[in-house]
């Protein structure tokens, strides 16, 4: 039986191996782990290596997650630490109502 789900494409925006892009990397990788396992692709561009590529996404800051699939495409910006910001962001899980 095929699974017909989306596949996530995530694409992380760094430049070179700081200590701010290793944390956000392994924290994505953690919690696609958790929440989306086998049901996602983490695509690590590297803007010293390929500048070019900033702007399509229009990034402005480093690192940044952007979320290409399923739309609407979403970006969240920093080293990914905050697990219910970087989830809710990435509409895996709700936001939590204030009551």
């Amino acid at each position: 039986m095929e699974d017909t789900s989306e596949i996530w494409e995530l694409r992380l925006y760094v430049a070179g191996k700081t200590a701010k892009s290793v944390t956000a990397l392994t924290n994505l990788k953690k919690y696609c782990e958790e929440h989306l396992k086998d049901k996602y692709v983490i695509e690590v561009i590297d803007l010293l290596l390929q500048p070019q590529l900033a702007e399509g996404d229009q990034i402005l800051a480093i690192p940044t997650l952007v979320k290409k699939v399923p739309e609407p495409i979403r970006k969240i910006i920093g080293d990914l630490s905050n697990e219910e910001k970087v989830l809710v962001g990435l509409n895996i899980r709700p936001a939590k109502r204030i009551e």
